[in-house]
This record gives structure tokens, sequence and C-alpha cells, in this order.
């Protein structure tokens, strides 16, 4: 399923260990999941795509092009999944709960992006914190973590 951003991450950043692979991995899978819910009000746009950028750059050492197809990537991969389980099994098995707790609030960033919360993302964030184990009282901690400033 991930196959083109794994060889995106083998030809850009050449990962020296199969550890280090499976860090690549699980970082996909959680930006994928980003895109996710920014898809899902059906209005993919700039502010939610600069959030996303941002995340990615705060987790990953890479350059901004490298970002940016990492994007393009992770779009065609959400575009084409049937489910979030894919992603979320992969979350689950490998973030430790503070690293969930810290995706979630960056998932909330994103669905802040546009100045509002779209009750689709807000429907697949629940979901998603379901599919990775999260209790609710860390669900919403991380939506008030990630709600802008008033």
């Amino acid at each position: 399923m991930l196959s083109k951003i794994q060889s995106f991450f083998q030809e850009h950043l050449a990962p020296e260990s199969a550890g280090e692979d499976g860090a690549h991995r699980r970082n996909l899978a959680a930006a994928a999941l980003l895109i996710e819910v920014a898809r899902a009000d059906f209005d993919f746009d700039e502010a939610e795509q600069a959030t996303i950028e941002a995340a990615l750059r705060q987790s990953l050492d890479v350059t901004d092009a490298e970002v940016a197809e990492l994007v393009r990537l992770a779009q065609e991969e959400s575009r084409d999944a049937t489910s979030l389980h894919q992603f979320t099994r992969l979350v689950h098995e490998t973030h430790s709960l503070e690293e969930k707790k810290a995706l979630m609030e960056q998932l909330w960033r994103v669905a802040w992006a546009d100045g509002r919360i779209d009750r689709y993302e807000e429907q697949i964030l629940r979901r998603v914190a379901d599919l990775i184990h999260l209790r609710h009282g860390e669900f919403i901690q991380a939506k008030h973590a990630a709600e802008p400033d008033a």
C-alpha cells in the first residue's frame, strides 16, 4: 500500500538500517492520517496543507522539496485507501502513548487549520483515536491543546 512512499524514502533518505526503515514507515502512516483529516471535509485548502507540512518538518528531518513530495505521495495513498485501518494499525503498533497523543494533537491542528472543525473532521478524529487506542480524556486533551488562541 505505501510502496510509492517507501520508494520515496529509500531514494531520498536512504535508511541505513531496518530500524530506521520502520521509523519511516510509522511516520508515513502518520502523514497519511494527517492527509485523511485534511480531506475529511472535502476541502483540502492551503492552510491545512501548510499545517501538514509544518507537522512533517517537525517530526522528520527532510527538506522542503521532500516534504512537498511526501505530501503528494500521501495524498495519492490516501485516495487509494479503502479504510483507516492500514494507517492506524501501524500507528498503534509502533507509537508510544506519548507519540500517539502528539499525533492526535497534530491531527486536531490540521482540522483547526481552516478556523473551524467540520463534523466529518471530528468524526474521523474520533475514529482514529479509537483505532489507536486513545482514551476519551486523551482525545479531549489533544483537542484543547490544538485549539487556536481565541
